[in-house]
């Protein structure tokens, strides 16, 4: 599947892109460039080098590398090359996406005030952790807070520079140039708005979607999809079909995650079960619980909801309970109703590109991978 989890016994060689094992490919480029600018860190300064470390680690440590296989199955459904150093180039760029990844990450951490991502502490709970160890001075969770926020900085830079160093030509970067900006862009205007929408109290299914839209679909599927075919000098045809496929995925990729947010099983998501109430986030699931219960004119159901809401200190019967209600007003299968909606509509703009092989294929598991995530 070219969702497997990355190995970092991958052997890779320059001039070689393992197809079939893309995850691992990644992680050998990444693993080489983080080297090499930790190195650089280090010659600035010990002390800095030492954080340099933990962010490779977070960055190497985990994830399906969704966002370089997608850009790179971009590049193959716009006739760009499997072998060759054009090829490995092209990977490099599809790569910077992790460290983009890494960025968004780290401060969603740290807005949220998370304690884990992919089962061990988030960047800022890290480095509270090293203050206090060291017995520096000041406040431990100050310190943590700065550096979560400058090595998230520092990832986004990273990732611009990798592309600009990826080793594709002037006019490939020049018009991947657009839907990288845009990305980034739509990124910082998504969690702004899902910030934004906590604070005020916005349940409405639509507002919620709009942040589903810029905050994830973006930069996980469609983005890296058309910077992939762009790297290829993909024809408008081409780039409208798997920029359609794209915003769907992404969205229903979302969507999978919000369930799995309040339903999953914290051995497989990395998060306590629950984490999502308890961070107060209006994800798509609670809009459509809460729509819901207005419509029923369910009072306490709309109590309850915004009781669980935000409250760090919900236990694992409130988060049952919780489960109960929101399936008992059909936020649940609302949800997979949109989900399986949107998966059809990306498989019909994927089959109307008319996207020669393997990428075809390639690109239609891929959705159902993202989308359904059960198995």
């Amino acid at each position: 599947m070219p969702v497997s989890h990355p190995t970092t016994e991958n052997s890779t060689d320059e001039d070689a892109v393992v197809e079939h094992d893309l995850p691992g490919a990644v992680q050998h480029l990444l693993t080489r460039y983080l080297r090499q600018r930790r190195a650089e860190a280090a010659d600035l300064d010990p002390a800095f080098g030492t954080a340099v470390d933990k962010l490779a680690r977070f960055v190497l440590g985990g994830g399906k590398r969704l966002r370089p296989t997608f850009a790179w199955w971009g590049w193959r459904a716009a006739g760009g090359a499997a072998q060759g150093p054009e090829a490995v180039a092209a990977l490099r760029a599809a790569s910077a996406l992790e460290l983009l990844q890494a960025c968004a990450l780290v401060h969603d951490d740290l807005i949220d005030d998370s304690d884990t991502r992919r089962g061990h502490p988030t960047v800022h709970r890290e480095f509270a952790a090293l203050h206090e160890e060291s017995d520096f001075r000041g406040e431990p969770d100050s310190f943590g807070t700065a550096a979560a926020v400058l090595l998230g900085d520092l990832a986004l830079a990273w990732a611009d520079d990798l592309v600009q160093e990826s080793g594709m030509g002037a006019d490939a970067l020049r018009r991947a140039r657009e839907p990288w900006r845009a990305m980034r862009t739509e990124v910082m205007a998504g969690q702004y708005l899902d910030v934004l929408g906590q604070f005020r109290d916005d349940e409405t299914p639509q507002a919620a979607l709009r942040i589903c839209e810029l905050k994830a679909a973006s930069y996980t599927v469609q983005r890296p999809l058309e910077i992939g075919a762009q790297l290829a000098g993909a024809d408008p045809a081409t780039l409208g079909s798997l920029g359609r496929f794209g915003a769907d995925i992404g969205v229903a990729f979302q969507l999978r995650d919000d369930l799995l947010g309040v339903f999953g099983d914290p051995e497989v998501t990395g998060k306590p079960a629950g984490d999502d109430l308890r961070e107060g986030k209006r994800t798509v699931l609670i809009a459509e619980a809460v729509d819901n219960a207005r419509r029923q004119d369910d009072q306490q159901a709309l109590a309850e909801l915004r009781g669980v809401l935000g409250d760090a200190d919900l236990d694992p019967a409130r988060v049952e309970r919780t489960r109960g209600l929101l399936t008992r007003l059909g936020a649940v299968d609302a949800v997979e109703r949109r989900i399986t909606d949107l998966t059809g509509s990306a498989i019909r703009a994927l089959r109307s590109a008319g996207v020669a092989e393997p990428a075809a294929t390639e690109l239609a598991e891929l959705a159902i991978a993202v989308t359904d995530r059960t198995r």
